[in-house]
């Protein structure tokens, strides 16, 4: 199981929220494979933690508890945390990480997660689009990571990545960003230390509804299956797991 705490107290107090961290993991058993502490604490939004106050230092010490508390059960626990691209210079999210993170944290830390969807939100072309995926995640490894102090031994997974289908946006067209999308991925695995992905999300939350974030899916909100799950399917079967999976 593949575990994920947000943290949403409007106090922000941490008292709390560590139990809670330590509660999950221990309630998680044997299964647990891994634990995302926050969801995109560097987006200023108001459905993920970004939007919380003090959201920094309870990422810093949730990954502590939870890989304190997985240890004493003498369970091997991957932690970590995810985030999005930052395109903004100015933006202070990985260098204030930095100064707050100590070698607690970096011991504890096994994994940083990467949300993005290129040509998703900003249009990307297609001939573009492998060019545009190895600029992310190259900047995510060798600007924003090393702002924030955290070492090249330290993987990176894609979390989240997807491209949703629509009006004016092809099932055909789902499955060439897909596998352009994967496939770079697994070019930079070795020299960027990128140890997994997720495509977002497996199945559609309503096919027949408009707006992007209804149809993500593999598989249509009946369960019939679009094109990129074939794609995805032969992608696993070629590359292999675990680097590829959906969820």
């Amino acid at each position: 199981m593949d575990l994920v705490l947000q943290f949403r107290e409007p106090t922000a107090d941490l008292e709390g929220w560590l139990e809670f961290v330590r509660e999950a993991v221990r309630t998680g058993g044997p299964n647990l494979a891994s634990v995302q502490i926050c969801e995109e604490p560097n987006a200023d939004l108001p459905v993920v933690d970004g939007s919380i106050p003090n959201v920094l230092n309870a990422l810093v010490e949730g990954v502590v508890a939870a890989k304190q508390e997985a240890g004493a059960l003498g369970r091997s626990v991957s932690v970590g945390f995810n985030a999005v691209p930052t395109f903004n210079p100015a933006d202070t999210f990985w260098s204030e990480l930095g100064a707050l993170a100590d070698d607690r944290f970096r011991q504890s830390l096994d994994y940083v997660g990467l949300d993005f969807f290129p040509d998703v939100f900003r249009p990307i072309a297609a001939e573009q689009l492998a060019e545009a995926v190895t600029a992310v995640l190259t900047a995510f490894r060798r600007t924003d990571l090393q702002r924030a102090g955290i070492p090249g031994s330290v993987a990176i997974r894609i979390c989240e990545n997807g491209w949703p289908t629509g009006p004016d946006r092809s099932e055909q067209q789902q499955a060439a960003v897909l596998e352009t999308v994967v496939r770079t991925v697994a070019g930079l695995s070795a020299d960027l230390n990128i140890d997994g992905y997720s495509f977002f999300a497996l199945r559609d939350a309503d096919s027949t509804a408009e707006g992007l974030f209804h149809r993500f899916g593999l598989l249509r909100d009946d369960y019939t299956r679009k094109a990129a799950f074939e794609t995805y399917r032969g992608l696993i079967n070629e590359l292999g797991n675990p680097l590829v999976a959906p969820h």
